[in-house]
């Protein structure tokens, strides 16, 4: 008998499965929603001009190699990420009270602080707690790594806005000192961020009850343009005497997605806890990665280094922001001008890569089957496969499947 006879078959990555199909469809009609990158107005992946400089310097540089990072990583990209997403007047990183960590991308960011976490955290029987709904590898990640995985109430899915008061209320409710994941801004796969005020609420509570916040930001300045706004919540917890683990990409806001480039921050009360942390941190990515990817941090590095080219790398981040802010605001429009069935502001109201659209999975079906359309059976589609090309054609059939597919 085999050795792996008995063990059952995963169930497939439901965004990746859509991929497969979308890609296997020869029709000219097709359109692919469900991807999560970023999208030009042709509808072709876009390298950042910054990128693609950073790139050249590197090339052209005599010293450049393919040696090995340290387990920590890149300095001018650590360095980098943790200004970026604290602030350059931050008083963690004054204090020393933070150690970033380089990682695969948001992903690895996020299992490494899952581990981190199994091992350490306080009370030993603390469960993770994720919004309903959220992306869909958080559930997997820290089950994997060992955890119980609970829900908080996120989404009205009346208004297709924020439920403040049922989050409120689970979050006051769960046990205290249970640990509970944030999208620091774009929620995915909503795209509804709190308000700052409503930032608050949530801060009072998770403070009244001891839970520990794990932020997770993949979409930093890509989200409204302004890496600032878009770090408002995470240096909120911070300012407020908050512990707490941040998971950062650069995947979307860089388009290095296949470069797998991220990190893992942590903060701490007082800096003096930081030579543990860093220790157990480095032991944990030293035993899964060894050292993390060099290419696509030295790229990310260079950027943040250095004033011009971050400047510019800004820029980049607003035009990509900026179009698909656009596209929200045409979608609506053109689904208002054919009369279709039901408010759609929503889309316009609601922030970032992914628009929650209230579609039930019969007209997601629908969509598929007969308009060639590639979205998640939850109804959400990536705003940055929209075009002026396509979006007369995707209006029509959204339109098409709200009347005649209940």
């Amino acid at each position: 008998m085999s050795y792996f006879a008995n063990i059952p078959e995963a169930p497939a990555d439901s965004i990746l499965k859509l991929s497969v199909q979308s890609k296997a469809d020869p029709s000219s009609n097709k359109v692919d929603l469900g991807v999560g990158a970023y999208r030009d107005n042709n509808g072709k992946p876009w390298i950042l001009p910054v990128v693609s400089k950073a790139s050249s310097r590197l090339a052209s540089d005599p010293g450049f190699n393919h040696e090995y990072l340290s387990v920590g990583g890149l300095p001018a990209l650590t360095g980098g990420a943790q200004t970026l997403i604290f602030g350059r007047n931050s008083r963690a990183i004054d204090d020393k009270r933070v150690y970033t960590i380089q990682t695969i991308s948001g992903t690895g960011a996020n299992m490494v602080g899952a581990v981190f976490l199994k091992q350490f955290k306080r009370p030993e029987n603390a469960a993770v707690y994720i919004s309903k709904p959220t992306w869909g590898n958080h559930r997997s990640i820290f089950q994997t790594a060992g955890h119980e995985v609970r829900e908080y109430r996120y989404c009205n899915y009346e208004t297709l806005g924020l439920d403040i008061d049922g989050m409120v209320a689970d979050l006051r409710a769960a046990p205290e000192g249970q640990i509970i994941v944030l999208h620091a801004c774009a929620h995915n796969p909503t795209g509804i961020d709190p308000t700052a005020e409503q930032w608050q609420q949530i801060a009072d509570v998770m403070e009244e009850r001891g839970h520990f916040p794990f932020f997770d930001c993949a979409y930093q300045g890509f989200a409204t343009g302004d890496v600032d706004r878009d770090a408002y919540a995470i240096r909120l917890f911070v300012s407020r005497g908050f512990e707490l683990l941040v998971a950062e990409s650069f995947a979307k806001n860089m388009g290095l997605y296949g470069e797998r480039t991220g990190c893992l921050h942590a903060v701490a009360r007082s800096a003096d806890l930081i030579p543990a942390v860093s220790s157990q941190l480095n032991r944990l990515s030293r035993a899964t990665i060894s050292t993390a990817a060099a290419y696509g941090a030295k790229v990310a590095g260079t950027v943040l280094q250095d004033p011009e080219l971050y400047k510019e790398w800004l820029d980049n981040m607003a035009e990509m922001s900026s179009r698909i802010k656009t596209m929200r605001d045409a979608l609506r429009d053109k689904l208002v001008e054919l009369g279709t069935p039901g408010s759609w502001d929503h889309v316009s109201n609601q922030i970032g890569m992914f628009s929650f659209t209230g579609l039930a999975k019969p007209q997601v079906a629908a969509l598929k089957e007969k308009h060639h359309m590639y979205l998640t059976e939850d109804g959400r589609i990536s705003v940055a496969g929209l075009n002026t090309g396509n979006i007369d054609y995707v209006a029509k059939a959204i339109d098409d499947v709200v009347r005649n597919v209940k």
